[in-house]
């Protein structure tokens, strides 16, 4: 695979965007009411590992969901195949994340909620936790890309007014994906590229 050097960067077995380090980005709900939960063509994608926690952790789950997410479920079941032969969360009548659920007019993650009363363990799909990093594996290599989404503006001012990039806006995400490790390698990047340092960064 050709490579712009002056835009990604290899760690380990990632080829990683710098948009990542350049890019600032801070999610501001009061804005964008969480509509990322709502818009697109297919649910959030998961990962294999998911798909099982999912299926054995929907019986914690399943009381903090709306009435209609649990229908959507019981329906389609804790996961789909979409259109580009992915696994993913079903939606709704093709709309909202059947897990979606909505607080004072903004959209949350059900799973989330589940897990911050002890329901589960399972936090969230990594795929929604790391957004707007998008993930894609390919043979040999895995690429790690800063997806623009227009949805995201108010994230992409907040991040400027902030001065806080992707990747440490990020930070608990990655470790999860990754480990502290890469994230470390990341940062180091960083400080390279004339970033300042992570524990300087408040959002």
């Amino acid at each position: 695979m050709k490579k712009d050097i002056s835009s990604m960067i290899e760690i380990d077995d990632k080829v990683i965007s710098l948009d990542l380090i350049r890019e600032k980005f801070v999610c501001d709900l009061e804005k964008c009411r969480g509509v990322c939960c709502v818009d697109g063509e297919s649910g959030a994608p998961l990962d294999e590992d998911e798909v099982e926690i999912l299926e054995k952790n929907y019986k914690n789950i399943r009381s903090y969901l709306r009435e209609e997410g649990r229908r959507a479920i019981e329906k389609q079941g804790t996961w789909v195949v979409d259109a580009d032969q992915e696994m993913v969360t079903p939606l709704i009548d093709g709309k909202e994340c059947a897990y979606a659920i909505f607080e004072e007019g903004i959209a949350r993650c059900g799973i989330e909620k589940a897990c911050e009363a002890g329901a589960t363990s399972f936090q969230k799909p990594i795929s929604c936790h790391i957004y707007p990093i998008r993930v894609k594996k390919y043979k040999g290599f895995t690429a790690v890309n800063y997806d623009r989404w227009k949805i995201c503006d108010p994230a992409r001012i907040c991040g400027e007014q902030k001065n806080v990039p992707v990747y440490r806006f990020l930070r608990e995400a990655i470790e999860r994906k990754y480990g502290a490790g890469f994230y470390k390698k990341l940062e180091k990047v960083s400080r390279t590229m004339g970033q300042r340092p992570d524990e300087q960064i408040e959002f």
